[in-house]
């Protein structure tokens, strides 16, 4: 399918402004990988001009979704879909979550899971007692083939029913579990990738990165989640969205 099949006729007569429309369409394209990351959009006058609208239109369209950090305008080269994955701290979502919202399909290559107590680290991150029972997950996260970030995650053993429960999504696993986190703590520091995560991160060692470590709470307060993610700093952006308190 052509992206202006995908995009089809825009309705003047819709209650819904003509541009949120284009916008809607065009996200929809994005998520379906008719537009795939890297891609180019049709200059903004052949658009315009194929849909029957004003370029200011198609302009106001396109400024919305680079707000949203899906496409991206490079000078003198035109608007692109952006390789790069920006993410909102100030929503609690999972990878998959973000990784399916960019149009991107995500997947694990799990280099371990275990079961074991927690550490001193883990029991003072989770406030568990010492010989609390834990599940670790050790896996390398993909956005389609591209590695983004390599992750370590120790959850209470009592918020899972095994250690097999986690697929694809640990988040999701929580969930059908009852026990997905209501809130978090998260707290992002650079980094510099030693040899080891720059091997399973594709990426060279000395590299800059970004590590997340996630504190996931339940609604009764209980933490049930402590994550350390090492993410390559040339492929994610983190964003928050702020506001003066009255």
């Amino acid at each position: 399918m052509t992206l202006l099949q995908t995009l089809g006729r825009l309705d003047a007569s819709s209650s819904l402004p003509l541009y949120l429309q284009l916008q809607r369409a065009l996200r929809q394209a994005i998520e379906s990988r008719v537009l795939a990351p890297d891609d180019a959009l049709p200059p903004e006058r052949d658009l315009a001009n194929d849909l029957h609208v004003s370029r200011i239109t198609v302009r106001k369209a396109i400024d919305g979704l680079i707000g949203e950090g899906m496409l991206v305008r490079r000078q003198g080269s035109g608007t692109f879909v952006s390789a790069r994955v920006e993410k909102n701290f100030s929503k609690l979502t999972s990878f998959s979550e973000d990784m399916r919202a960019r149009g991107r399909t995500p997947r694990s290559v799990f280099l371990k899971k275990s079961a074991g107590s927690v550490t001193p680290e883990e029991a003072l991150a989770l406030r568990s007692s010492p010989g609390t029972p834990v599940y670790r997950f050790h896996r390398i996260r993909f956005a389609d083939d591209a590695p983004m970030c390599a992750e370590y995650a120790t959850v209470l053993a009592s918020c899972l029913p095994s250690l097999d429960a986690v697929g694809s999504s640990l988040y999701e696993a929580l969930e059908r579990a009852g026990n997905r986190p209501a809130r978090a703590l998260q707290r992002l520091r650079a980094v510099l990738f030693t040899a080891e995560q720059a091997e399973l991160l594709q990426a060279k060692e000395k590299d800059a990165g970004l590590l997340v470590e996630r504190l996931g709470f339940l609604k009764d307060g209980r933490a049930v989640e402590f994550t350390q993610s090492y993410f390559r700093g040339d492929t994610y952006d983190f964003v928050a969205e702020l506001s003066v308190s009255s």
